[in-house]
């Protein structure tokens, strides 16, 4: 290992060790540790407002003299008051994320590593991405809702590298979204703007997956975002589904003349087991309505104890592109176990199987296999170390000599900072 290797690893280590430390120092309020988010999960979760935020105003003396009883307000006027003096931003979320990285691979590209999303570059402390978001969760009192999602950084030009809009601009939002909560049955939400994507195990922040780096199958097999229609309807507690009619993937701008479908549907028999089958179709080819894209993406999700996790996606997609009818495959496992409150440790393994190489460009069979050790310094601070090896049944990873393996080893480390709180 090189010593800017070891020097960055003992930098992160022993950083966030001092900060252990200086807050174990502290004593809380509660010792109830913070719960580890789904990965799901694309916003962070904030506390709920206290049931009363101003005080009830009481009267005086000397104005209970001079109003009459026929005058003074009723008991539910004055509890009623309190909701008055709350302002636009009532309810409202905000959030912000920082996530840098260092990266040591084996094949020493000189630019952006085969077949990995965001922490992509050699040898050096890079900035992947800063967000800054607000959302406001529309309800039964307040119906109208929306998202706001900016993202900075070498991931915001990656998640837009396919985009067919030139504006630039359009990269900063990563979504941008009004809702609305219709008052059909149990309340039907409908979002219309530009959103993440519904498929896939594994989202775009790092700090809401088991891992750091992407998997194959968020790579190579599903979208990044869609611009249009989705609607969300909660049949009971343990089903929900939902539709969407999209430009397509990855595009604001339509590359055609026709649109998307999505749809999907999520089930929960039981808490600890949670099943999700998504499914996508549509023409995704320039100026092409005829041949459509088809898309299947299933997650699995089962809390065996309250420290062990497990996670399983597949994948599976066929298009004709460029005269090439073919398709793709893949299926991940994941496993997540809390050794304590400070640390977890998440093993993943995956295949992906590109049988018409339209995804990577070869024939061929990936598999992946990564090792990630979780250290949280505090509640909103996260290091990951990890080890990775990536493997081909084809030379196609080339090192910066230009000479092509089979193989491709990765050793990283990253740090996550975020925050996240809820307007009065």
């Amino acid at each position: 290992m090189s010593l800017s290797v070891r020097s960055t690893f003992l930098f992160c280590i022993v950083g966030i060790l001092g900060v252990a430390i200086q807050s174990s120092a502290q004593t809380p309020a509660t010792d109830t540790p913070p719960a580890t988010p789904s990965a799901a999960q694309q916003t962070p979760a904030s506390s709920a407002p206290a049931a009363a935020q101003t005080p009830v105003p009481v009267a005086t003396a000397a104005t209970s003299a001079s109003t009459s009883a026929a005058d003074a307000p009723s008991t539910a006027e004055q509890v009623a008051k309190p909701d008055e003096g709350k302002g636009f931003f009532r309810d409202t979320q905000f959030g912000g994320l920082v996530d840098i990285y260092y990266d040591y691979y084996s094949t020493k590209p000189d630019g952006d590593a085969l077949y990995r999303n965001f922490d992509t570059r050699h040898n050096a402390l890079r900035f992947s991405m800063a967000q800054l978001w607000i959302a406001k969760t529309p309800t039964a009192d307040q119906r109208a809702g929306y998202k706001v999602k900016l993202n900075f950084g070498h991931a915001a030009s990656l998640i837009n590298a396919y985009e067919p809009s030139k504006t630039e601009a359009l990269k900063t939002f990563e979504e941008g979204f009004v809702s609305y909560l219709a008052p059909i049955g149990k309340g039907l939400q409908v979002d219309f703007g530009k959103f993440v994507t519904q498929h896939g195990a594994e989202v775009i922040e790092a700090k809401d997956n088991w891992n750091y780096s992407r998997s194959l199958l968020f790579a190579l097999a599903i979208p990044y975002y869609h611009t249009g229609f989705r609607a969300t309807y909660n049949v009971n507690d343990k089903v929900s589904v939902m539709g969407a009619l999209v430009n397509g993937w990855n595009d604001f701008k339509d590359n055609n003349g026709a649109k998307t479908f999505g749809a999907q549907i999520t089930v929960k028999p039981v808490p600890a087991l949670s099943i999700v089958q998504n499914y996508m179709t549509g023409p995704e080819q320039a100026h092409n309505n005829d041949n459509w894209r088809q898309l299947s993406d299933s997650i699995v999700t089962l809390t065996v104890t309250p420290a062990l996790s497990l996670m399983a996606n597949y994948d599976y997609g066929h298009d004709t592109i460029a005269g090439i009818s073919g398709h793709w495959q893949g299926l991940a496992g994941y496993a997540k176990y809390q050794a304590n409150k400070w640390v977890t440790l998440s093993p993943r393994f995956e295949v992906y199987d590109d049988a018409s190489g339209l995804t990577t460009g070869t024939v061929q069979t990936l598999k992946e296999i990564t090792g990630t050790v979780e250290v949280k310094a505090m509640e909103n601070l996260l290091c990951r170390v990890e080890y990775r090896t990536d493997f081909s049944d084809h030379e196609v990873f080339a090192d910066n000599a230009g000479v092509l393996k089979k193989t491709q080893n990765s050793f990283g480390v990253g740090v996550l900072y975020s925050i996240s709180f809820k307007g009065k």
